[in-house]
């Protein structure tokens, strides 16, 4: 699944209030640019992203059913 794909799922399920996607959406967008990125600036973005998801918490509990 390419960041297109993903982009067309977020629009089809109102999904712009799932910050987990997104975060899915966001890596996809960087590993599809990593050949065009300095790595350090690579490692600089994988690092801003890893710490949004670290940002989330514990955000599935009480909705396990709705997200796995």
């Amino acid at each position: 699944m390419n960041s297109d794909d993903i982009a067309r799922y977020v629009e089809q399920t109102d999904s712009l209030s799932k910050p987990w996607i997104l975060i899915q959406w966001r890596l996809q967008k960087l590993k599809e640019q990593k050949s065009e990125m300095d790595p350090e600036v690579y490692v600089q973005e994988l690092a801003r992203l890893h710490q949004s998801l670290m940002n989330l918490g514990e955000w599935w509990v009480g909705r396990e059913d709705e997200v796995f």
